[in-house]
């Protein structure tokens, strides 16, 4: 399942600057990071859970910066 998640790197750098302090903050490489932003590997719920508040986001808000390409879905497929 493709989403895009353009929004939420936006989101990524207002609040951290890059998406490399963005993954140490989350606990991950940047490897990781660009799996998880590629599509290649899934984000977990707790992941998802941990993001929202580092990223100063409301649950509402994830249809809003994870869509799904050609649908408008929550990330958690």
């Amino acid at each position: 399942m493709a989403f895009d998640y353009n929004k939420l790197r936006g989101r990524i750098v207002e609040i951290f600057n890059t998406q490399s302090n963005f993954a140490s903050a989350m606990g991950w490489s940047e490897r990781i990071l660009a799996l998880k932003m590629n599509g290649m590997c899934s984000w977990k719920q707790i992941d998802i859970c941990k993001a929202i508040q580092l990223l100063k986001l409301t649950i509402e808000d994830i249809p809003i910066v994870c869509t799904r390409v050609g649908h408008y879905s929550v990330l958690t497929g």
